[in-house]
């Protein structure tokens, strides 16, 4: 667990080999990796103590990603992204990113800086909340448990968040609020 600045292409770097983060977003503090690396989203459930099986999101690197991997027939994009949305759109291929979510996939791009260094990097970034499962999300990192933060590679701090989690867009374009 780190607390200090680093570089932004030692940030690329680090994010494409698979550490685990705490990082700030543009509601609250999440927990991530490069969802392409299965070890590290297993760390990330263990971390969170969450079912095994319970879905989870990722930052996409780009609104052409998700025009690539995701059906989107039903929700204009720009309207939500970049933003404090979650759009949960179908797959193309069910097999894409099976060790993360089944049959649909929650898609965000926060607006905020950790979302320029993921779509640098070019890789879907699992986003969570950094709480336990069950328990009230972060907006500060003082409020984030020791034991989650021991568990972490790279913990980068953005002050006080907003601390409200991000609408859920349902595929049919409902809203939820959380």
């Amino acid at each position: 667990m780190e607390y200090y600045e680093y570089p932004e292409e030692e940030l690329i770097r680090l994010i494409k080999e698979g550490k685990v983060f705490v990082y700030p977003t543009d509601t609250i503090y999440g927990l991530g990796c490069n969802a392409e690396n299965k070890e590290s989203v297993n760390s990330i459930k263990l971390i969170k103590a969450r079912d095994k099986e319970k879905p989870l999101s990722v930052i996409a690197p780009s609104k052409e990603w998700i025009k690539e991997n995701l059906i989107i027939d039903k929700i204009d994009i720009d309207k939500y992204l970049p933003g404090p949305y979650t759009l949960v759109l179908w797959k193309k291929d069910k097999s894409f990113l099976s060790h993360v979510s089944s049959d649909t996939l929650g898609v965000r791009i926060p607006a905020n800086e950790f979302s320029s260094l993921v779509q640098k990097a070019g890789v879907p970034f699992i986003t969570t909340s950094v709480n336990l499962s069950g328990e009230k999300p972060a907006a500060g990192i003082q409020e984030i448990k020791t034991e989650v933060l021991r568990d972490v590679d790279i913990v980068l701090d953005g002050g006080k968040l907003e601390g409200t989690p991000s609408t859920i867009i349902m595929p049919d374009g409902k809203e939820l609020k959380r």
